[in-house]
């Protein structure tokens, strides 16, 4: 029989924006992390990171996020409530967002080692288009 339990984490994400509106939001990366401090260490270490390449404000505004914001983010994650920071960076937004998540074991997952049956399953068929 399988036993199917859940493990509570965070979902974490970091969206780029480009501000004159010509193109839509577009995903930049993703992180689950299994802890409040994991989440909140994923988005402070990129703030950390990125930080000096930023303009002026924006870089004086991420360690703002950084220092003074810090424990307010904390006691946000630790009561497994979501977050969204965002910082503006010339015509370029960057948000982060972390919320609680629930996430599944995968089945037979040993290693990097795929289940046998990872090569039963076959791509569809596309449909083109009539048109």
């Amino acid at each position: 029989m399988l036993k199917t339990t859940t493990m509570p984490g965070f979902w974490c994400e970091c969206w780029t924006q480009r501000l004159d509106g010509r193109r839509p939001p577009a995903l930049f990366g993703s992180f689950d992390a299994y802890s409040a401090v994991e989440a909140n260490n994923w988005v402070a270490t990129i703030l950390r990171t990125i930080s000096p390449a930023l303009d002026t404000a924006a870089s004086q505004e991420a360690w703002t996020r950084l220092h003074d914001d810090r424990i307010d983010t904390r006691r946000a994650l630790l009561r497994r409530e979501p977050w969204t920071v965002s910082i503006t960076h010339v015509s370029t937004r960057i948000t982060w967002t972390v919320r609680p998540a629930l996430f599944l074991p995968l089945a037979h997952r040993q290693g990097v080692e795929l289940p046998a049956c990872a090569n039963d399953f076959k791509p569809h068929a596309t449909v083109s288009d009539p048109s």
